[in-house]
């Protein structure tokens, strides 16, 4: 099933899969289609992509539920597609995926991808391409500066993260909404929620979350918890897409990933530097030589 609308000049394609009530949308703004929807949602979405004109599909990550179509579109149409340069190859053969992600989306036929470079060109628009990794490392934003829109693929998805793929990364999630909340955006559009009315509201109440989480988490960390006993304290509700994923989204991921950054950064700060040598010079005279402990000035652990 989808519903066709516009808002703020963008026609929004909302896909609803009735055997889950999972979403996704597809976007069409200025001849540029952004994503293709999912594989179990070709049948009702060959019909807008029959009745609308586009002149090429950026996606804005490799994930089915986004380039579920893509295939059929370049069979049908030869319509270019664009994606960042990390999603090339993963694209290029046929998906893999476990049952549940197949009964959610379907699958995904490998296609051909160009490379999205810093800009790209919509017929009459000029958009900036940003790297955001964190829920793929391949995800990217669109965002047009004159008009204030962004479009933010799967970065968003929600204000509160209560579980997550094995993939994603807390850190990373962070660092792309803290570059993404520098833009002067003022609508927000994501391929799960749709059109953001308080777009603005909900990164900052998303960034303001994972933050407070993280920070938790790293302080019972250092305090000298397990993992496993963090992700028991701090999430103590059980998800049903835990076990419908055979735990590939699970709420340790969230714990986990903020520990593997902590120790990355505590490693770093621990590793033996070599030392330097300092020489004191007048000419060719060496009047003193001493040899200096590289070290860290800071008092934390990073």
């Amino acid at each position: 099933m989808i519903n066709v609308y516009e808002k703020d000049q963008v026609l929004c394609v909302e896909g609803i899969l009735e055997e889950t009530r999972s979403k996704v949308f597809v976007y069409l703004v200025d001849g540029m289609l952004i994503d293709t929807g999912a594989e179990k949602l070709q049948e009702e979405l060959q019909d807008f992509f029959n009745n609308y004109s586009f002149d090429q599909v950026v996606l804005t990550h490799h994930h089915e539920d986004h380039t579920g179509n893509a295939a059929w579109l370049q069979e049908n149409g030869g319509i270019p597609l664009l994606i960042h340069p990390l999603g090339i190859e993963r694209v290029e053969v046929d998906g893999e995926y476990p049952n549940y992600r197949k009964i959610t989306w379907g699958n995904r036929k490998a296609f051909r991808a160009q490379p999205l470079g810093e800009r790209i060109r919509s017929r009459t628009l000029d958009w900036q391409v940003i790297h955001t990794p964190g829920h793929a490392d391949d995800n990217i934003a669109l965002f047009h500066e004159a008009s204030g829109r962004l479009f933010t693929g799967d970065l968003f998805v929600s204000p509160k993260t209560r579980v997550m793929m094995k993939s994603e990364s807390v850190p990373l999630i962070l660092a792309s909404l803290r570059t993404l909340l520098a833009l002067p955006f003022q609508s927000v559009f994501c391929s799960h929620a749709g059109f953001l009315e308080n777009g603005r509201a909900l990164l900052e109440q998303k960034l303001i979350h994972l933050e407070n989480l993280q920070q938790t988490i790293t302080g019972l960390y250092a305090e000298g918890m397990h993992p496993s006993d963090i992700d028991r304290q701090l999430f103590q509700k059980t998800y049903p897409i835990v076990q419908f994923s055979n735990r590939e989204w699970d709420t340790r991921h969230i714990v986990s990933s903020v520990v593997a950054d902590y120790n990355i950064k505590k490693n770093r700060h621990l590793r033996p530097c070599a030392n330097t040598l300092g020489i004191l010079r007048r000419g060719t005279e060496i009047l003193l030589e001493q040899q200096f402990t590289a070290h860290s000035g800071g008092d934390g652990p990073f």
